[in-house]
């Protein structure tokens, strides 16, 4: 007899936890030795989760500091959060954008003197002084040589002092390339370049804070802290620590329906490419999903998931190439009890982590979070 799920089941059912999101960055943040502000990254639509349920949870928890990547990103946010909350667009500001920015209420984070020259130019008088211009951010390159200041380029900004002060630094930034390996050299390397950056722009401009970590950053030491960490995908339960056990609450749980319990009497190939072969007498479990909800297709023949039938809970192995809306899964190892209540099988959650799904795909659970899919039921606990 077929088993019955839920009217939120039957596309399959994505649980957001916002506690435990809540409870990573209390984590996060008492880990600040020294004081300094713990903010939240939440770009990409918080990283698949849900700007609009995950920002405010984090604001009513403390946090007053957010990131998002693109202009639109933080008007969609401004509009969320009370006008305490300061927000940073970490893509800076397209041009002729400056005027509306500054009026959103969002800091650009400006990598180049160019932008910040023109930053000054169209926002002049904006930043609560008629010398001033809005508030804004300076990102440099200590050593990832991704989106940055270059050093010589940073020689050349800390001899115009007058534009410095014109332009009305909040911040400067920078990112790390390694974190996530605590022993790599490039750590310190960075560390130490940041850190005389710092302190050349504080010369000029005394007031500006300083932020270099980012999830995995902060687990580096209090040297890494400074005035403001940015926190991004440990607060969505990455383990910002891949060598140890992940301190982080896992926050998304998914489930699976299953459309077709099948067996196999004969020896026969599973899925597009015949890459892999059920053998005779094994059970099949189709489920309603595939690559068009984020179960990436890398992970084909390699990804896992835990079948739930009734109380039991039993991890089970995928089977064949991950289709755009199918995936098959071998339950060979249920009994026949466990098959007449098998309707769901688990792909995210405590047992198999967006960590654990991004290995076996080849890839970071960066990639797992922001591809999930939208035909999902979304569940806010």
């Amino acid at each position: 007899m077929p088993v019955t799920i839920s009217e939120s089941e039957r596309e399959g059912l994505l649980t957001i936890d916002l506690r435990a999101l809540v409870e990573n960055y209390r984590w996060l943040r008492a880990h600040l030795q020294g004081g300094g502000e713990c903010s939240a990254v939440v770009k990409a639509d918080a990283y698949g989760l849900g700007v609009a349920r995950v920002a405010p949870a984090l604001f009513a928890a403390g946090c007053r500091t957010f990131f998002v990547a693109t202009q639109p990103e933080g008007e969609a946010l401004r509009n969320l959060l009370p006008a305490e909350a300061i927000i940073y667009v970490l893509t800076g500001v397209r041009p002729g954008c400056e005027a509306s920015c500054a009026r959103a209420g969002l800091i650009p984070v400006l990598v180049t003197t160019a932008q910040i020259q023109h930053w000054c130019d169209q926002t002049l008088g904006m930043g609560g002084d008629e010398s001033l211009a809005a508030p804004a951010a300076l990102k440099v390159d200590s050593g990832m040589t991704r989106l940055g200041m270059g050093a010589k380029e940073f020689a050349g900004l800390i001899q115009q002092p007058a534009l410095l002060r014109r332009a009305n630094l909040q911040l400067i930034l920078t990112h790390l390339a390694c974190a996530d390996e605590a022993g790599h050299a490039q750590n310190s390397r960075q560390l130490t370049a940041f850190s005389e950056m710092v302190d050349r722009l504080r010369q000029v401009c005394p007031g500006v804070r300083a932020s270099l970590a980012n999830s995995a950053g902060i687990c580096l030491g209090e040297a890494f802290h400074f005035d403001l960490v940015r926190p991004g995908s440990a607060l969505y339960g990455v383990n910002p620590t891949p060598t140890q056990p992940n301190p982080m609450r896992p926050v998304v749980n998914l489930r699976l329906p299953v459309l077709q319990l099948r067996q196999v009497i004969e020896d026969s190939a599973v899925g597009y490419g015949a890459t892999q072969t059920a053998v005779a007498g094994s059970w099949l479990a189709v489920v309603r999903g595939g690559y068009a909800d984020g179960l990436l297709r890398a992970q084909s023949g390699r990804g896992r998931g835990v079948a739930i039938a009734g109380t039991d809970r039993i991890p089970v192995p995928m089977l064949g190439r991950v289709s755009m809306d199918t995936t098959v899964f071998d339950v060979s190892a249920l009994n026949g009890r466990q098959r007449e209540q098998l309707g769901l099988i688990e792909v995210l959650g405590p047992t198999f982590t967006v960590d654990t799904m991004g290995a076996a795909a080849g890839t970071i659970g960066y990639e797992i979070l922001t591809s999930l899919g939208h035909r999902y039921y979304r569940q806010y606990v």
